[in-house]
């Protein structure tokens, strides 16, 4: 993943150099959609088992890096619609999950549901959070970045009904690895997995991030989870304003999008979908090592 990155961003600089040459604005040239780019593949583990590890282990990645680094701090500057999450800021999956995602979000005074394509295939992670997203290939992921529709077939959505809550002693990766053998046996390559009934409820949002983030393992295309009070609890949790919150809660309520799950039914995925389908085909690129 980590050859991904360098060469987007390189080809956007090589652009700007075009259009200077031809005596334009080469500002210009940027993302048309939000980009983020988090730079974790290509962090090694040097030192471990003491204190300053951490810090050990930065020292030797710019020093290793300090070319390309220096080239990505220069593009968190030069492009607009691109923000780069240096090394060391943590694991792509979780930044997503935990600072980038946003939900719902306001663009030109009209609120929209969050949508992202990643250059990883755990990228479906982030629909634990009712984040409509997935890993696709580095081209297209720069063809996203540029503009361009991604045009697919609108994959079936298949129901997992859960009820109950786990027991004593029964762990969240006890819970995925059933999951997966189950969808597995059924077959779901392709496919929308939506979670749904009162089981949702009681499973929480960690837990259901390690569900969603196996979807490649089950050989689905989403394994989605809707908003409800735990998420939204959730969101409260890793610092989001209660003003964000409630314009959150309140755009999915208007919209029939949040749920209680002891009342979820399977439209919600078919309507936030059809919803999302009318947009554009990826509101935010999320690109993992070197975008």
């Amino acid at each position: 993943m980590d050859n991904t990155g360098g060469p987007a961003v390189v080809d956007l600089a090589a652009i700007r150099d075009v259009i200077a040459e031809l005596e334009s604005d080469p500002k210009k040239i940027n993302p048309l959609v939000p980009v983020d780019v988090v730079i974790d593949h290509s962090v090694r583990v040097d030192v471990a088992k003491c204190a300053d590890a951490l810090k050990q282990n930065m020292d030797l990645e710019f020093s290793r890096n300090k070319e390309r680094f220096s080239f990505f701090k220069w593009a968190s500057s030069a492009f607009n619609n691109m923000l780069v999450l240096p090394p060391g800021s943590g694991i792509l999956h979780q930044v997503n999950l935990e600072y980038l995602s946003r939900v719902v979000f306001k663009a030109d005074g009209v609120l929209y549901p969050d949508s992202v394509v990643g250059t990883d295939s755990h990228t479906t992670m982030i629909n634990s959070l009712g984040v409509a997203g997935w890993g696709v290939g580095g081209i297209e992921a720069m063809a996203a970045m540029l503009g361009q529709p991604m045009s697919m077939v609108l994959p079936g959505v298949v129901g997992f009904k859960l009820t109950g809550k786990l027991q004593d002693g029964v762990t969240t990766t006890d819970l995925a690895l059933t999951l997966t053998q189950m969808l597995r046996k059924h077959g779901v390559v392709g496919k929308f997995i939506e979670f749904h009934g009162e089981g949702v409820g009681s499973i929480p949002l960690p837990a259901r991030a390690t569900i969603a983030n196996m979807t490649p393992e089950y050989g689905a295309t989403m394994g989605f989870f809707p908003v409800d009070q735990v998420a939204l609890d959730y969101l409260r949790l890793i610092g989001r304003s209660d003003e964000t919150v409630s314009m959150i809660e309140a755009y999915l309520r208007a919209n029939n999008m949040f749920v209680d799950c002891n009342e979820f039914t399977l439209q919600i995925l078919s309507w936030t979908l059809l919803r999302w389908s009318l947009l554009l085909p990826a509101q935010r690129g999320l690109m993992t090592g070197f975008l």
